[in-house]
């Protein structure tokens, strides 16, 4: 067995009767029947000179034939490039000129485009539908099921995944074999995964979260997974009876207590509940413990990183916090400015090191030189600080640094507060430019059903808690706060939106 990732997690697959993947019309595959899918698939691959570090590019919506053509990917030795299905043309002509990939895979309803744009960039296209139809299911249905995975070595490449990057350019992380094994492997023995699990499965799989820990881990270790093409709160309810594992973002928990049939009877079955991609309030961490008895665990990753740290499946899950350092991962907190390392309980930031850590950005070399320490450490750019029980507590991005009259604030803690006053459901913190100040710190406020708590009430209720240079200068109420695909508040946006707040002309 060689170090590509397809034989670290499937070796052995196309003999195995066990039921594999569950789609949403109730049909099943076992694990031979989905290694002899991706076989058909990489003998595909393989007959139009796909090969090793050959990038190919994938937009497609949910479907067990998508997975199907991930695996293959790996197996032929190429590198898996997954596409947000929510990109622009234009975004995508990006990728795909950067990324130079030899196969393009598009739903068939953005052929025409994909077409035009490949032209341009001398790749093939090829469609796939949510329904696992389309001409890459047609070419590669008469090809045989058995294929020789082609040998890599973990410092091989095998994915790159593009940053969601809300300014300059998108940064395409390379990830490699060993990249990737590492993580899986290390998350099926933290949080006890086996071949008992039935995971419900409800993420999109262009991310690291759906893809790379979801399937990995389920497939690490022979798992089953209730394959669901998108979010839908009764659903998963109802399938908890005999699921074991909900990997989510903090949206579906938010959702799921929303629900009158969320108790510790309908819970009963489930083991475990994970939390990812982006903060989980502690109100809705508290929240989910007194309706079903679980405590959500809580994690940190990104894409460049996998998981870095996650609470721990036997021991005290914090809310706020994402727990303690993986197995082999280092993680140290540091100055910003000067990289000296600072103490339990200082806010700096976050830099990680371990088999984990990608090996760079895509055709960025000044780039990557720049993210790394000279001993190797990947600076995240995330701020964040440790406790006293060496868990780690993320307080927002460095670029969410808010300086304002020249004292640092840290959004998260601002956030914290607001978010515990009655009527409020949630809050984003941001700094818009303010003569006076340099950044005017502003609070973004969802409120509560039903609530009318207002600027005024605010403001009273953070003056005896917070020091005054951190207090808000401006509550703003909004019907809901911006966010990306996997739940991850868009700062950016809040500040294009309020960027005049402070000059009278908003």
């Amino acid at each position: 067995m060689t170090s590509n990732l397809y034989d670290r997690l499937l070796a052995g697959a196309a003999s195995d009767q066990s039921i594999c993947i569950e789609k949403d019309d109730g049909t099943a595959l076992s694990y031979a029947e989905l290694a002899a899918l991706n076989g058909r698939f990489a003998n595909f691959l393989a007959s139009i000179g796909i090969g090793p570090n050959h990038r190919v590019a994938v937009k497609v919506e949910k479907s067990v034939e998508a997975v199907a053509l991930y695996l293959a990917t790996l197996r032929t030795g190429a590198v898996y490039l997954p596409l947000n299905t929510a990109y622009t043309p234009t975004e995508t002509e990006y990728f795909i000129r950067d990324a130079q990939p030899t196969l393009i895979v598009c739903d068939p309803r953005e052929e025409a485009e994909l077409r035009a744009i490949a032209a341009k960039a001398g790749g093939r296209v090829e469609t796939l539908d949510h329904r696992g139809k389309g001409s890459l299911v047609e070419a590669a249905a008469d090809f045989p099921v058995r294929f020789e995975t082609v040998a890599r070595t973990t410092d091989d490449l095998a994915a790159i995944l593009y940053t969601s990057g809300t300014t300059g350019r998108s940064k395409g992380a390379m990830l490699t074999h060993g990249n990737l094994s590492s993580n899986a492997l290390t998350l099926v023995q933290e949080w006890r995964f086996s071949s008992k699990d039935v995971l419900i499965h409800a993420l999109p799989i262009y991310h690291v979260h759906g893809l790379f820990v979801a399937c990995n881990v389920s497939f690490a270790a022979r798992a089953r997974i209730l394959f669901m093409q998108k979010f839908d709160a009764e659903r998963i309810l109802a399938t908890m009876a005999r699921s074991t594992v909900l990997m989510g973002v903090p949206t579906f928990y938010v959702r799921l207590l929303e629900s009158t049939d969320l108790n510790e009877r309908s819970t009963a079955n489930m083991r475990l509940f994970v939390a990812g991609s982006a903060p989980l309030l502690a109100e809705t961490h508290r929240a989910w413990k007194e309706r079903t008895g679980h405590a959500i665990l809580e994690r940190y990753g990104m894409t460049e990183t996998g998981m870095i740290a996650s609470n721990p499946y036997e021991g005290s899950r914090i809310a706020g916090s994402v727990g303690r350092p993986l197995p082999a991962v280092e993680v140290r907190v540091t100055h910003p400015e000067t990289g000296a390392m600072l103490p339990v309980g200082e806010v700096g930031m976050i830099e990680v090191k371990g088999p984990n850590v990608f090996a760079g950005y895509w055709n960025m070399p000044d780039k990557t030189a720049a993210e790394f320490r000279a001993d190797g450490f990947f600076i995240t750019g995330d701020l964040g600080k440790f406790d006293a029980n060496g868990y780690l507590h993320i307080v927002g991005r460095g670029k969410d640094l808010i300086i304002t009259g020249g004292f640092n604030v840290y959004p998260k803690e601002i956030e914290t507060e607001i978010d515990a006053i009655p009527g409020v459901s949630e809050s984003a913190v941001v700094g818009v430019p303010h003569a006076d100040f340099g950044e005017g710190v502003t609070a973004a406020v969802v409120r509560s059903p039903g609530s009318s708590v207002d600027e005024r009430a605010i403001l009273a209720a953070l003056s005896g808690r917070l020091a005054k240079f951190k207090q808000p200068k401006r509550v703003v109420f909004v019907e809901g706060l911006p966010r990306n695909a996997m739940g991850k508040v868009q700062k950016n946006v809040l500040r294009e939106r309020f960027a005049d707040l402070y000059s009278g002309r908003a």
